[in-house]
């Protein structure tokens, strides 16, 4: 999988990371990654969703990968929730 199949999900709307999968799987790509952390979690699967009911019904939900990866800041080290899930062809 090349890095340009991961789509990075933040605090921008859905239909744009809509759109970014979108272009991936139409450029070509058999895989696409969506990663979020934090509170964007439910937005990265809105966009799952979104993209696979209403744009790319040959599309799956192939994994969901969940983990806690912690973070400095400046109160100290603090757990952050992150998920990402592997939509294909």
């Amino acid at each position: 999988m090349a890095e340009d199949d991961v789509v990075f999900v933040g605090n921008k709307p859905v239909m744009n990371y809509v759109l970014a999968v979108v272009t991936q799987f139409n450029s070509g790509a058999g895989e696409v990654k969506i990663m979020a952390r934090g509170r964007a979690i439910s937005r990265a699967v809105d966009v799952a969703e979104v993209s696979r009911s209403r744009f790319l019904g040959d599309v799956n939900v192939k994994d969901i990968q969940i983990s806690t990866e912690t973070m400095n800041t400046d109160r100290g080290e603090t757990n952050v929730s992150a998920i990402e899930i592997t939509l294909s062809k």
